[in-house]
C-alpha cells in the first residue's frame, strides 16, 4: 500500500532547503579546503577557466554573487597569480579576466574535488530524482523578484 504524504507548508520547505544548504556548503569546503582554496574563489577560477576572457560582471551573474564580492575575490585571485587582468582589444575601456597557467592547472584540479564532493553528496537520489531537482531548483532561480540580487 502507498505511503500516504502529509501536506507541507512552504515554510517547512525552506527550513529543509537551508539545512541542505548548509550541508553542501560545508561538503564542499571540507572538500576543496583540502587543496587550500575556498569554494567562492574555486568557483571564480574555474568560471573564468571554462568562460574566458570574461568580464567581471559577467563573471559575478555566472557564479551568482555580488559585483562588489567578485571583485573582492577577483584582486585577491590577481595578486595570488591564478588570474590575469587584460585589456579588451575590441575595446581599452574594457577589461577582460583570463586565467594564468598556474590557475588553469589549479582550475582542473578543484573542479574534479567539487564533482567528486557532488557525486558523494547525490548518491543517494535516483537519475531521475536529480533531474526533478535541477527542475524545481531552476524554476526557484529563474522565479526570483526582479529587485532582488545574488548574494
Amino acid at each position: 500500500m502507498p505511503r500516504e504524504r502529509k501536506s507541507v507548508t512552504a515554510a517547512q520547505v525552506a527550513d529543509e532547503f537551508s539545512r541542505t544548504a548548509k550541508v553542501l556548503v560545508r561538503h564542499f569546503n571540507e572538500r576543496l579546503g583540502e587543496h587550500g582554496v575556498s569554494t567562492p574563489r574555486s568557483r571564480l577560477v574555474v568560471e573564468v577557466a571554462r568562460s574566458q576572457p570574461v568580464r567581471l560582471t559577467e563573471l559575478a551573474l555566472a557564479v551568482g554573487i555580488a559585483q562588489g564580492t567578485a571583485s573582492t575575490l577577483v584582486d585577491a585571485l590577481v595578486r595570488d597569480g591564478l588570474l590575469e587582468r587584460r585589456t579588451s582589444a575590441d575595446d581599452r575601456r574594457s577589461v577582460l579576466l583570463h586565467v594564468t597557467a598556474q590557475g588553469a592547472a589549479l582550475a582542473q584540479s578543484w573542479a574534479t574535488s567539487y564533482e567528486a564532493a557532488a557525486e558523494e553528496l547525490f548518491r543517494p537520489l535516483t537519475a531521475e530524482q536529480l533531474s526533478t531537482l535541477v527542475d524545481i531548483l531552476r524554476i526557484l532561480s529563474t522565479h526570483e523578484a526582479p529587485d532582488r540580487r545574488p548574494l
